[in-house]
């Protein structure tokens, strides 16, 4: 497991710009209104929300939530399921948290409530293929057992943005051609899924992927040097999805019908 992604958006911390945290197993970030006396790592500015008002930890395949408010309850959405939540009820400590991608919600002075995000620990799927009749692999052996490379859930709002990197490959339009971030955006705009999907979340979406998901080095000093452009990470992706199988043919049926958002994959746009 290589860790969890926090990422909070413009505006809904003490200052204007987005903050993004990454925790490896065992460690911990604190979150709250903050103050010099009660450091956190993620600050959240509203009068109603605690200078400590809990905490995420790391464990070795989940992360957990630490309600510290003696007054509020806390909310974890599962924002691409089927609107599945937990409720993190006041002093609940080390409440474990099972979706891959959630949105942890604070309620606030004003009515309305602050949210962050959390990319979740890698989930890793058993190899059906491998499974025995009694589910434990050969011999019935948990030391037997075999695990997916890449552990990718189709369902999942990554995995749209992982298919549309891919299409212009997928369909022979360009051997070389990757789809920079306004143009995933508006390809991905006709799907339910993905009607308020904004580039700093397909930005954050392709991060996941490149450093959970398919583990992709950094890209040498040359490569970083060369405008400071992104194409290295989204090249390796698409490169190791198609290589793999990882993304296939049958995948673009998951895609919006094209035209649907009033464009195309291939049409110009600048990043």
């Amino acid at each position: 497991m290589s860790g969890i992604v926090i990422y909070l958006p413009p505006g809904g911390g003490a200052g204007t710009e987005a903050v993004t945290l990454r925790l490896g197993p065992g460690e911990v970030a604190r979150f709250g209104r903050g103050s010099a006396a009660t450091p956190v790592e993620l600050r959240l500015a509203d009068a109603a929300i605690s200078r400590l008002a809990g905490e995420i930890r790391v464990t070795d395949d989940h992360w957990q939530l630490s309600n510290h408010s003696a007054t509020q309850s806390y909310l974890v959405e599962n924002p691409e399921g089927a609107g599945e939540y937990l409720r993190v009820p006041p002093r609940r400590a080390g409440a474990p948290i099972p979706f891959e991608f959630s949105r942890v919600v604070l309620p606030t002075r004003h009515g309305g409530a602050l949210a962050f995000q959390v990319f979740a620990p890698d989930h890793v799927y058993l190899d059906p293929d491998a499974l025995g009749a009694d589910g434990l692999g050969p011999g019935g052996a948990w030391g037997s057992r075999t695990v997916t490379a890449y552990s990718l859930d189709e369902t999942a709002t990554y995995f749209l943005v992982l298919v549309a990197l891919c299409e212009p490959r997928l369909r022979d339009e360009s051997p070389l051609e990757v789809p920079t971030t306004p143009r995933i955006v508006e390809r991905l705009a006709g799907h339910p899924a993905c009607a308020r999907l904004t580039a700093r979340a397909v930005s954050s979406h392709i991060d996941y992927l490149a450093d959970e998901k398919m583990r992709i080095s950094a890209p040498a000093e040359d490569d970083a040097r060369r405008g400071g452009r992104r194409n290295g990470k989204r090249e390796a992706l698409v490169g190791i999805a198609l290589r793999f199988g990882l993304v296939r043919e049958e995948h673009l049926a998951l895609l919006p019908p094209r035209g649907a958002d009033g464009g195309r994959a291939g049409r110009p746009a600048r990043d």
